[in-house]
This record gives C-alpha cells, sequence and structure tokens, in this order.
C-alpha cells in the first residue's frame, strides 16, 4: 500500500504550482463562503422586491436603484464622501509629519510606533464614547473654556458635522501614520543629502525627492482612511445624531428599522461602486508612478 504523504510528495512534483494553490486553498474559500456569497445575496436581494412584512420576494425590478437617486439619498451620499475626503485629508495633513517624526526617532522610534497604535487596544465604540464626554455641553473641552473664560455659554460641539469629522479622524488616523511611516523608513536618507548637496532647498528636497518616492505609502493610506470612512456608522451615529446621517447610517436603518432588505442592499451595492472607483484611482496612481519611475520620468531619474 503507498504511503499517502509520498503520495502527495510525488504529486507536488509533477505540479510545481500546487504548493502555492494548496496554501492559497484555505483563505480562498473562506472569501468565497464569508465574502463572495454574502455579496451574491446582497445583489440578489437588491434587484428583488420588498416583502410585506420585511425581506423579500420572488420577482425583478431596478426600483430600489431609482429610488437611491432621489435627491434626499444623494444629499445623503454627498455628505458622505464629503466627510470621508475631509477625513482623508485632515489624517494625511497630520499623520505625514507625524510619521516623519517617529521615522527619524532613532531609539525612540518603537516607543512611538506603540503610542501610534495604543488606540487599536481599546474598542472604537469605548472610544467614541469618550469623545462624547470630550464634546458634550459639560464635557472637558467646554468646562476648560468656561473656566478660563473664554466663552460664557457652553459651544454646541456634539451632534454637528464638526464632531463626526473630529471622531472619524481620531479613529482612521493610525491607518495612515503607518504606511506613510513605512515608505519613509525605507527611504534612503543619502537621496536627500544627495539633493541638498547639489543646492535643493527643504521645500525642493521635499517636492523633488521625499513626497514622490513616499507617494505609494500615502495612496495606501488614504485607501485605508477613505473606504472605512465611507461606511462607518457608530461614529456619525453616536456623535453626529440623526441630522449628521451618513451611508452607513442609512444602511444600517434600512436593513434594522426599516426592513427594506432590497433598498439597504441597493445602497450597499452603491456604496461599494465608489470603494472600487477608489481602488482603481490608487491602482492607476500608482501604475503612472512605476510608469513614470521606468521611463525616467520619476523620482531619482536623470538629474
Amino acid at each position: 500500500m503507498m504511503n499517502p504523504r509520498r503520495g502527495i510528495l510525488r504529486w507536488i512534483a509533477r505540479h510545481p504550482r500546487s504548493p502555492g494553490v494548496l496554501l492559497l486553498g484555505p483563505a480562498g474559500l473562506w472569501l468565497a463562503a464569508f465574502f463572495l456569497l454574502p455579496i451574491l445575496i446582497l445583489l440578489a436581494y437588491s434587484v428583488m422586491p420588498r416583502g410585506a412584512h420585511g425581506g423579500v420576494t420572488p420577482g425583478f425590478t431596478l426600483e430600489h436603484y431609482r429610488r437611491f437617486f432621489d435627491p434626499l439619498y444623494l444629499g445623503i451620499l454627498r455628505r458622505t464622501v464629503w466627510l470621508s475626503l475631509l477625513c482623508t485629508i485632515a489624517c494625511l495633513l497630520l499623520a505625514y509629519p507625524t510619521a516623519y517624526f517617529i521615522a527619524r526617532s532613532g531609539r525612540r522610534r518603537n516607543l512611538l510606533l506603540f503610542l501610534a497604535v495604543l488606540p487599536f487596544w481599546t474598542s472604537s465604540l469605548v472610544r467614541t464614547y469618550a469623545m462624547i464626554f470630550l464634546l458634550r455641553d459639560s464635557g472637558l473641552i467646554n468646562r476648560l473654556l468656561l473656566d478660563a473664560g473664554l466663552i460664557e455659554a457652553p459651544l454646541r460641539l456634539l451632534y454637528t458635522e464638526g464632531a463626526v469629522l473630529v471622531g472619524l479622524v481620531y479613529g482612521a488616523l493610525p491607518f495612515m501614520i503607518l504606511p506613510i511611516y513605512a515608505s519613509i523608513e525605507k527611504l534612503d536618507p543619502a537621496l536627500l543629502e544627495a539633493a541638498e548637496g547639489l543646492g535643493a532647498r527643504s521645500w525642493a528636497r521635499f517636492t523633488q525627492v521625499m513626497w514622490p518616492l513616499t507617494l505609494p505609502g500615502v495612496a495606501a493610506g488614504c485607501l485605508l482612511v477613505f473606504v472605512p470612512s465611507l461606511g462607518s456608522f457608530v461614529v456619525p451615529d453616536l456623535l453626529g445624531g440623526a441630522r449628521q446621517m451618513m451611508i452607513g447610517n442609512l444602511i444600517q436603518n434600512q436593513f434594522g428599522s426599516a426592513r427594506n432588505w432590497p433598498f439597504g442592499s441597493a445602497a450597499a451595492f452603491a456604496v461599494m461602486a465608489l470603494v472600487m472607483i477608489a481602488m482603481l484611482g490608487v491602482i492607476r496612481l500608482n501604475g503612472l508612478d512605476d510608469t513614470g519611475a521606468e521611463h525616467g520620468t520619476g523620482p531619482g531619474r536623470g538629474a
């Protein structure tokens, strides 16, 4: 009787690419069962009529997609995209100098990295409730301003668009810091020294050398911040209230209290389309950057 292990080794020897297939098999099955299958179910729900008491009924309709283009829901989508873009820009402005400082901190680098990822040790729900204690009328910020005599009455900080933006930035900032830090940490300091030796000033060294070489990390960070911000519903619900609804809250309500699964599925696919557009934009940006480097127009080519 042939040894099963010997038979497997013989089959692998005849199929050189089989180890990679075997290694990808468990992850592929997991994604198929818990990602692809639910997506297909949502797609089917989005084109089925709504049941009389919730759920779906057999049939085919595009009414839910047409309903999504109502000005009310387009306004929610516009607010979601706007806040997500503002969150991405704010995180980039805060994360780039922070990542640069961490990458150039020498022995303190590990400690600063630990502090950067420390918020991940706490639930996002707990962190959001902490923001409520800071921003409410009797919270720490208003109390400090009142005690300092800078204001006469508490400021309305909670349940505003600004509160939602602050909450999104607070939760997403580490996702921007880490990829930018990885790009800066791999940057050869000799390139900046060479640019300085050629007479380039600080701004020129940044725009002509450092920024182009760290652009892949910036693109990855922007994607990691923008995509979760689009689907966020806990932060807008707790910090923004009913007036600052985002698309994630709309989808949650449709699958929850409204029991309108088809329309919720259609809204989810609209968000997915935005995510795909963002991902294609990042891929195209990286592709153009790589093409420019190959043809000598990228950073570090042809001085």
